[in-house]
């Protein structure tokens, strides 16, 4: 996989600042890193939550390494999926550790069970990468997908010397508006409403991004929007590349408001995006594993359905358990959202 990147004719740098990044729809206050180091201090220190956690679904290893007929989608949990088409098979976010944190000792702990074991998946050709943060970047998962696959990496700009150190030997960096092509199709990087930082002193050195998949099916386009709060980038990405497919939204770690909100959406604003990007399956990700917030891990699809119906969208909703998959077969026209 050798990936040609160009620039799309509207790119423009900005969200680039002289130190990183920066939200071009609203950005955080300067002391937002502590305030949530210290929510999240005092919210661990509390006793253990009873959460209702999502079911382990069992996956039928024969079934998952046979290509499928159009695309397949398994959730392996919180951003983590693997995307597979007849000639293409991807990662996202593959954070399949025990607890996303920097040391092995504390920080949220994965409340259900990965569903399979790395040496276990069917062989990514690539993986994406959304941005650094512990729970969707994982130093053991990537030492161990790029010494078991040794696939592509494709990550936002400055991400490239963190996976590098894990092992990683095939790295491409890219800026929002870029585009990667691939023989099986393309890849472009696209804008979320985020932050980055390994760490409380080097926040937003690193860019984060979502990602648009095209496959070399022409009527199948898949949206990755790993970990974003809500704004105008939905509807953009929309008007630039067209509607999606299917849609991977994030619907977790949603409270307290004041500030989740700008960094990540509820489920009534996810469904919000849903619309923004027009299209017609939609696949929630981002809850149920790492408790991360104040709302239980329950909470979200509980949420997501009642905004759905609201909406008017929930026979478009495809809530899936930790290793279940969504498959989509018919290769039916693409229809124009409203």
């Amino acid at each position: 996989m050798t990936p040609t990147i160009h620039a799309h004719p509207w790119y423009s740098q900005a969200h680039h600042t002289r130190s990183g990044f920066r939200n071009i729809w609203e950005t955080p206050g300067e002391g937002e890193p502590f305030v949530k180091a210290a929510f999240w201090l005092l919210r661990h220190g509390l006793a253990h939550r009873e959460h209702q956690l999502p079911e382990a679904y069992p996956i039928d290893l024969a079934a998952l390494h046979a290509p499928p007929e159009r695309l397949r989608i398994t959730w392996l949990g919180h951003a983590a999926t693997l995307l597979q088409t007849p000639t293409l098979t991807l990662l996202t976010d593959p954070m399949l550790g025990d607890r996303a944190s920097p040391v092995p000792f504390a920080g949220p702990v994965r409340e259900v069970s990965v569903p399979i074991a790395i040496d276990a998946l069917p062989a990514p050709d690539a993986v994406l990468l959304s941005h650094d943060h512990y729970d969707h970047l994982d130093a053991g998962s990537i030492r161990k997908i790029a010494h078991q696959y040794d696939p592509h990496f494709f990550v936002p700009l400055g991400v490239a010397p963190t996976v590098r150190s894990f092992g990683a030997r095939h790295v491409t960096e890219m800026d929002w508006w870029q585009v990667a092509d691939l023989d099986e199709g393309r890849l472009h990087c696209t804008p979320a409403k985020h932050f980055s930082g390994r760490g409380l002193l080097n926040r937003n050195g690193t860019l984060w991004a979502s990602w648009m998949i095209e496959t070399d099916d022409p009527d199948l386009r898949v949206y990755f929007g790993a970990d974003s709060g809500y704004a105008q980038h939905f509807a953009d990405i929309r008007t630039h590349l067209g509607a999606p497919d299917v849609a991977l939204l994030p619907i977790g770690a949603y409270r307290p408001r004041w500030f989740m909100r700008r960094v990540h959406m509820n489920p009534p604003e996810a469904v919000q995006a849903f619309l923004d990007l027009g299209a017609q399956h939609f696949v929630p990700i981002h809850w149920g594993t790492f408790d991360l917030s104040e709302e239980l891990l329950h909470e979200p699809p509980v949420d997501l359905r009642q905004a759905a119906e609201a909406a008017g969208i929930s026979e478009q909703v495809h809530l899936l358990e930790i290793g279940e998959a969504f498959d989509l077969t018919a290769a039916a026209p693409r229809q124009q959202a409203a």
